[in-house]
């Protein structure tokens, strides 16, 4: 089975099952704001319900990199809006956001194991390169 399909059935389990009363994303969040006084403070006044639909929206187009092997419009307004001419957030903190991401798909897919987590790694790894690389540029 390849990476891709073991992602995306991995990422349908996920977007099914609440947790304390939450979604995914928004105990990605959770989990992502916890792992760093410096996000934590970035975070600090954001409203939260909309910046779970904007990571989601992002989510995607980090995977529609990864398919595609290309940048589309809306992945390149957010590694604009995230580089350091705007927002500045550093390079870092994508490695630490894709760790958190990670933890979170264990405490949510029943199925998880270490191909599911790899699996992640590999789908999103690529736009994740894309985005560190565009912070300086």
């Amino acid at each position: 089975m390849s990476y891709e399909t073991i992602f995306d059935q991995s990422f349908e389990r996920v977007k099914k099952i609440f947790k304390n009363k939450q979604s995914f994303f928004d105990a990605f969040y959770g989990n992502f704001i916890n792992a760093s006084p410096e996000v934590a403070k970035l975070f600090g006044n954001t409203g939260m319900a909309h910046q779970a639909k904007m990571m989601e929206k992002s989510f995607y187009g980090l995977f529609v990199f990864y398919a595609t092997q290309n940048a589309n419009d809306y992945l390149e307004k957010i590694a604009f809006q995230h580089s350091f001419h705007n927002l500045d957030i550093k390079p870092e903190l994508f490695d630490l956001w894709l760790e958190n991401l990670i933890k979170t798909v264990e405490d949510f897919d029943p199925q998880c194991s270490d191909e599911v987590t790899l699996s992640w790694r590999v789908v999103l790894s690529p736009g994740i390169t894309y985005m560190k690389h565009k912070y300086s540029r």
